[in-house]
């Protein structure tokens, strides 16, 4: 087992959760990337280097989250950081929506959120230092219209990180809640699902740098909330 830094990522895909693994390895981390496909997961960390390790996990599955972070802490070390990435994204009118649309979103968010941030509190309080950070998103700090089935989970993910950062803080544990505002680029993005100026597109690679320098924050002067967007994203 090496005694260099161990992170946790769950919901490692191949935007913003590889992005997020690159930047963490580049560092000297010891990555764990997890996901519910497994051959995903693998793919990213062959893609990176022997840093970057392959778990299967669905956060909204309890067992599996427990599982995950006792399989890491054995077989990489105990985990310095962990990051809950899990999005959902579903527009669609209230008229239309159902309770399975909302529940789903809240599984993800709520459900994954709590479920990843208080297996990596257990870890890290009792060694009285540790990172969680939570992906959120603007629809956590102002519902837009078609959204609410988004707004009502990452707002939820917000209010977590919130409660987590007020009662871990004081244990050493820094909880950091990033919002992500505005597309994040990718080729998909590009081509099929957004027309507009790609300069209003936020980088994966830039945005994964910001949770690295929430990581290393110095406890006297700890950041709770960012927000990121491109310099052409209105706000």
């Amino acid at each position: 087992m090496s005694e260099r830094e161990v992170a946790i990522i769950v919901g490692a895909g191949p935007g913003l959760g590889a992005a997020l693994a690159r930047r963490f390895s580049a560092a000297g981390l010891i990555v764990a990337v997890a996901g519910r496909d497994l051959s995903k997961s693998k793919k990213i960390a062959a893609s990176i280097g022997p840093a970057v390790h392959a778990f299967q996990c669905d956060a909204t599955v309890e067992h599996q989250v427990e599982h995950l972070f006792d399989a890491v802490e054995q077989e990489l070390g105990a985990p310095s950081l962990a990051i809950h990435n899990v999005g959902a994204y579903l527009r669609k009118s209230i008229l239309e929506s159902t309770l399975d649309d909302l529940e789903s979103c809240w599984r993800l968010c709520c459900r994954g959120g709590f479920l990843v941030g208080r297996a990596a509190a257990r870890k890290m309080v009792p060694r009285g230092r540790g990172t969680i950070l939570f992906t959120g998103a603007t629809s956590g700090v102002r519902g837009a219209a078609l959204f609410h089935n988004n707004a009502v989970a990452k707002a939820g993910v917000r209010a977590l990180s919130q409660s987590m950062a007020r009662e871990l803080q004081p244990m050493g544990v820094h909880v950091a809640h990033i919002v992500i505002d505005g597309p994040i680029e990718s080729e998909m993005l590009r081509s099929t699902l957004d027309k507009r100026d790609p300069a209003s597109f936020l980088h994966s690679e830039a945005i994964a740098e910001t949770y690295y320098q929430l990581h290393r924050q110095h406890r006297s002067a700890w950041t709770q909330e960012v927000d990121l967007r491109s310099w052409k994203e209105g706000f």
